[in-house]
């Protein structure tokens, strides 16, 4: 019986399964992602991470991100800081590139443990979100029930953030998945409904495309930022809380995002290859 070893980690409670392919390889395909993701016949997860060796000489590693149905993300701010945590551990280095389908972030283990991501300049044009037609995407004409006129970004994945007067009345177990199908969403979005309490405060909830609603969503945090920003609800920083708890997310220069928040190891385990199987 041969078993695999894995990590189990969260970031504000977004959780990951976390593989390492460079010394345990194992063929991962989208039927074996949600067999590993499935959280009550696998060991679950809201994204399994592999950690590959870099394409990129730059890199430290490459990362490769499955959701639970199968399907491949681009981005994933909580992970990427998990994935730091991992080879800051292996390294003794504080600071490195990881390489992302999206391209690479700088990552930086702080002084309090905590990590700081570089998620890169946000594309704001229809044609980069990607939109099915040309739009502002500062106003999309979008509405569905409660929800209307979101801000769309592209944080190496597609966002799109509805401003409520109370996020925590919105239900996204049933608008999220009528939002991240909409046909002006060729390929899906993520869905966010976003209360500016102060200048410097965003209360966020995030249906993740793919996923459903999770406890934290690091690239959704950076959206909403970008969003309050563009639309003059915040500054260029301003602290997103989550129900999982807070990050810190800056816009500085309105260039590159950058996101703090912790990194957390649950446990390790290893886990049958049957399992890969079906």
């Amino acid at each position: 019986m041969t078993r695999i070893p894995f990590r189990k980690m969260h970031g504000l409670g977004n959780d990951f399964v976390v593989l390492d392919q460079r010394r345990d390889p194992c063929q991962i395909d989208a039927q074996r992602a949600r067999a590993l993701a499935d959280r009550h016949t696998g060991i679950g997860c809201d994204q399994l991470l592999l950690i590959e060796p870099p394409r990129d000489r730059l890199a430290q590693v490459f990362m490769r991100i499955f959701n639970p149905d199968g399907s491949e993300a681009q981005a994933c701010g909580n992970g990427t800081r998990c994935v730091a945590r991992l080879i800051a551990a292996e390294t003794g280095k504080n600071a490195f590139l990881i390489e992302t389908v999206a391209g690479l972030l700088d990552a930086t283990i702080d002084a309090d443990g905590t990590a700081t991501v570089d998620m890169g300049m946000p594309l704001l044009s229809w044609h980069d979100i990607p939109l099915s037609h040309a739009a502002d995407t500062l106003h999309v004409g979008l509405r569905r029930g409660p929800l209307s006129d979101p801000v769309c970004t592209n944080m190496g994945n597609p966002h799109a953030t509805f401003f409520v007067a109370d996020a925590d009345a919105i239900d996204l177990e049933e608008l999220g998945p009528l939002l991240e199908h909409d046909p002006i969403f060729p390929e899906r979005a993520n869905i966010g409904v976003a209360t500016v309490r102060d200048p410097q405060t965003i209360r966020l909830r995030v249906w993740e495309r793919g996923v459903g609603v999770t406890r934290a969503c690091g690239s959704g945090a950076c959206a909403a930022l970008v969003a309050a920003h563009r639309r003059d609800l915040t500054g260029n920083r301003a602290t997103v809380m989550l129900d999982g708890g807070n990050l810190e997310i800056g816009w500085p220069d309105d260039r590159h995002v950058l996101m703090t928040g912790p990194a957390t190891l649950s446990f390790e385990g290893t886990f049958d290859a049957a399992l890969l199987e079906g």
